[in-house]
This record gives structure tokens, sequence and C-alpha cells, in this order.
């Protein structure tokens, strides 16, 4: 039995001065009947919640611990770079050289404009896109996260697929009314909207790799047909890869896949862990951006320079040879383990993954989009997630995630994890 006295002692007091005593709802642990475990300290693949419990971890803050958790090399650039100054309102060379690393690395990412979260990202390349082409609706996919912005939560995926509120109170009709729902790897859906408003679409945005309902790849041929699409009508395509941007490769997801995005979305990752976003893009399109154009952003902490310096050490260290080979191959391992669990099990699931990107969903035999998804046993998956926290195994309280393979990450733990799973899946058949 797992001790979490000092946690519960911590959502008792939060729960009295923090709404749901979580500062983001993919915290909480409702979904699967637990309350949230307050972590203490990480280093590595490992995570310390407050009562000293030790788990391995497969969250990694949602995406960006890709070394592991507290890199030596990164905390100490961050500690150097912290005694200059932790923030100055100005420019710094430090922005400069990250905005160099980013396009070099990114095919047709000639700019970059930094800023501080990936909500930001998508506000912003969404309003550089009707500028540019003087046009207000937008096309995303159902299940596809991009942030909390108004017109971003209808049937969005992550929280809001776990909680069961895909829309938001709060949200505008007249914004919501400019969003218009595809699904995701069905190209006909997208057609149907070009074919009947097609003139009055600023943009497609869509994550490459689907990461918010559960890690769903695209199918061969979705993706350039999608671009093909909408440049035929004159709309741009945005690329949120705030979660694949330098997971998967030395750049974007989008390259592997064969497409050309107008606008790319970046985050996590090129943070290092500290709380930054980006877009990246076309010349002509990130010159709209004041103040060398009419379209307005602003930030106070954008291009902070303790999240850049851990970016740049982040980038720098992904950047050596092998490592995107290793955490292919960390994420193949995984994935064959967790098929022969259920294999092994009896139980009913699928794996999908992409490089160190997994999920497992429980319950049904193939997630190809978010309707697939929605029909995942998320009573069992509950029972799943209580089995593997119960064995020291710590994922996402949720159904609709990812599990995020680190550079920490070793075969003993991935291996220790395969076995977890299997007994988790054991008892949650029987």
């Amino acid at each position: 039995m797992l001790n979490a006295k000092k946690s519960a002692e911590l959502f008792a007091q939060g729960s009295l001065l923090i709404p749901g005593a979580v500062n983001s709802p993919v915290r909480a642990m409702k979904a699967v009947g637990l309350d949230p475990l307050f972590v203490e300290r990480a280093c590595g693949s490992r995570i310390y919640d407050a009562d000293g419990n030790e788990f391995i971890d497969y969250v990694g803050s949602y995406g960006p611990a890709i070394l592991g958790h507290s890199d030596p090399r990164v905390t100490a650039a961050m500690a150097q770079q912290s005694a200059k100054g932790l923030s100055f309102g100005a420019p710094t060379a430090l922005e400069v050289e990250l905005a160099r690393l980013i396009c070099c690395a990114i095919e047709g990412a000639d700019k970059v404009r930094l800023l501080s979260s990936g909500t930001e990202a998508a506000m912003t390349a969404i309003r550089i896109a009707r500028a540019a082409t003087g046009r207000d609706k937008i096309i995303k996919f159902d299940g596809c996260y991009h942030g909390h912005s108004d017109a971003l939560l209808v049937r969005a995926g992550s929280g809001g697929m776990t909680l069961g509120v895909p829309d938001s109170a709060g949200v505008p009709e007249a914004l919501a009314a400019l969003t218009r729902i595809a699904d995701f790897n069905s190209i006909e859906s997208v057609s149907r909207y070009f074919a009947a408003e097609g003139s009055s679409i600023a943009a497609v945005i869509v994550e490459p790799i689907a990461a918010n309902m559960g890690v769903v790849p695209p199918k061969p041929g979705f993706l350039p047909e999608l671009v093909k699409i909408a440049h035929g009508a004159g709309a741009l395509v945005i690329c949120d890869e705030v979660i694949t941007g330098f997971r998967l490769r030395f750049g974007a997801a989008s390259q592997i896949l064969a497409i050309a995005p107008d606008l790319i979305m970046l985050g996590k990752i090129i943070g290092g862990g500290m709380p930054i976003g980006a877009v990246a893009g076309r010349r002509e399109l990130m010159d709209l951006l004041a103040p060398a154009g009419p379209v307005y952003q602003a930030g106070t902490l954008s291009g902070n320079p303790i999240s850049v310096r851990a970016g740049l050490e982040t980038l720098k260290l992904l950047k050596e040879p092998a490592t995107y080979e290793r955490l292919e191959a960390a994420g193949a391992r995984m994935e064959a383990g967790m098929r022969a669990a259920l294999r092994r099990s009896g139980a009913i699931g699928c794996v999908n993954r992409a490089g160190s990107l997994v999920t497992m969903f429980v319950g049904i035999e193939r997630v190809e989009n978010a309707l697939d998804a929605r029909k995942a046993d998320t009573k069992k998956f509950a029972a799943f997630f209580r089995g593997l926290i119960a064995r020291g195994i710590y994922i996402a309280p949720s159904q609709f995630e990812a599990m995020f393979i680190s550079l920490a990450h070793t075969h003993d733990d991935i291996d220790r994890t395969i076995d977890a799973i299997g007994a988790a899946l054991g008892e949650t058949a029987a």
C-alpha cells in the first residue's frame, strides 16, 4: 500500500487555496480515482514524492525532460546564467543564439519569435495566418490540443478529454464559430470544409503526430494531402510541434513526414524544462509580427534568459551523435514489451508509438483518431494506472496522454516497467 499521507495533507491544504489543488488540470488524478501525488524532487529517470516514494517517471513534465530530470549540465548552465540576472526586459545574445540554432535545424524556418508558452505560440501563429490571408476561420482536429486560448478550446484533447469537458465555459460562441472541427486521419473531413467555405479559411492547425488524445500517428499520405488541399485554397498550414519538435529528430517531425508547413509551433524541449514557446516560419510571414509588421504580440518574459540558456544547453546535448537512435531503441523496446504484456495478460488493448512517445490504450484494439480514442475503457485504465503507481511506475493520470521516454531511462528501467505493466494488466483483466 502506497504511503501518501503528506500528499494527502498537501492536497487538503491546496484545495483551500488553489482550484482543485492543482495549477493545471492534467495534474489532477480524479479521473483515476486518486488524489494527486505531490512531487518533491526528481533526478534522471526518477521522481520522488513528499512521502519519499520513488517512481520511474514517464511524464517528464509532459515532454521537456528528454534528457531526464535535473541533468547536471543543464542545471549548471542555468545556475551560471541566473548569477547574471533572471530577466531584463531587453534583448540578449542568448536569444539570437537560440533562434539561430532553431532556424538551422528546421527547414523553412527563416525566423523565429520566442514566447513563454505553447498556448501563446498557437495564438500568435493563428494571428499571423489571419493577417496574411485576410480570412477569419480555422480548421483544427478533434482531439488535438493547442493550448487553452478561446478559439482552440473546441473539441480539444489532453485534459479536456480526460475530464469529460471537450469545450470550455467562458468561450464566446462568436469565437468558437470561427473554428471548424475535422477528424484526424480523415482527409475527406477536411475536403468538405474547403469545398464549402475554402475562401474564408485562414489556416489548418494540426499536430503532425497527435499526442494529446494519446499518441496517434498520421496515416500515410494524410499530411501531404492536407497541405496540398490547404495551399490549393490559399490557406496556411500550422504544425503544432510543441510536443514533437526536437523529440523525434533534431528539428521538426514534419521533416520526417515530408511536409512543409507555413508556420511551426515549438515549446517544451527548446526550454529544457523551463517555460517557453516559439513560432517559426517563412520570412514574409514572420515579418508580419510587430515591430517589423502590423501583427501585435508581446510578452514580458518572452526569451527569458534562464529558459533560453536551459534550452540551448539541452539542444546542444541532443545534437550529440546517436542521441535519437538511443531514444528510438528505447521506444521500440517499450512498445515490444507492452505488446507482449497485452498478449500474456489476455487484456484487450493496443499500443501506439512514435519514437520515444508511447500510449497503451486499454479496452480497444485500434486508435486512429479521437473517436476511436474515446472508445477506450477509462475505468479499466484507472485500475491499470493504480496498479502501476503501486509498483513504482508514474505515468500521466489519463488514458489520453503520451508516455515520454527520456535518455535517462535505462534498459533496466524499461524492463521493470514492462513487468509492472504485465502485472497491472493481469489485475485489470481479472
